[in-house]
């Protein structure tokens, strides 16, 4: 992938109130600068959180930003109601889907269960050869550190093969992840996953 082929980057975040202001500028700034460096964003749709930190800012920077939401979740005390695009699907199932169509590459800021699930589902989608688009972490005060000591636990444990690692990268700066993002390779032997070859 080069610097080229990122247009839309999908971006996960946490909707959940009462967060520290750090994380909340921290999502402000990569909005802004997905922003200058004019990249789409697709995102859930939210108001509140990361979600609505990130959204303001980089509409605010003059960034297209597209929502996807669920029909359950459209609601006005949780949906962003300046947005360039709201997209309504029918379910969770469809918004992820969605999601990844649109999106050439995935960022997840911190979260909880919901952005926990869409990155686990990106990167197994990565790993079964779904799609091959790169997948970045902002590690926002150091939020996804314990969540990188348990892959590393379970990679040690066989649970995950030494070459799916690089299925994603991790940076505390947004300009450093972006570039590691516009310059990531993917390692030439994901699909012995699914293939099993008898050297594997």
């Amino acid at each position: 992938m080069n610097t080229h082929s990122i247009r839309s980057i999908c971006v996960f975040a946490g909707s959940a109130d009462h967060l520290a202001q750090s994380y909340l500028d921290g999502a402000a700034e990569l909005g802004v600068l997905l922003a200058k460096n004019n990249l789409q964003i697709i995102y859930g749709g939210g108001k509140t959180g990361l979600m609505g930190a990130l959204a303001d800012a980089a509409l605010n920077a003059g960034a297209t930003v597209i929502g996807v939401v669920p029909h359950s979740l459209f609601q006005p005390q949780l949906i962003h109601n300046q947005l360039s695009e709201l997209k309504l699907v029918e379910d969770m199932h469809q918004r992820k889907a969605l999601m990844s169509r649109l999106a050439d590459a995935f960022i997840a800021l911190p979260g909880g269960f919901g952005t926990f699930d869409e990155l686990f589902e990106t990167l197994t989608w990565t790993q079964i050869g779904i799609h091959r688009k790169p997948v970045g972490l902002l590690n926002i005060n150091n939020y996804f550190v314990p969540l990188m000591g348990l892959i590393e636990h379970a990679q040690k444990e066989g649970f995950i093969y030494a070459n799916h690692r690089h299925l994603f990268t991790m940076e505390d700066n947004p300009q450093q992840l972006l570039h590691t993002l516009q310059n990531h390779r993917f390692p030439e032997d994901l699909e012995n996953w699914v293939k099993r070859p008898a050297s594997f």
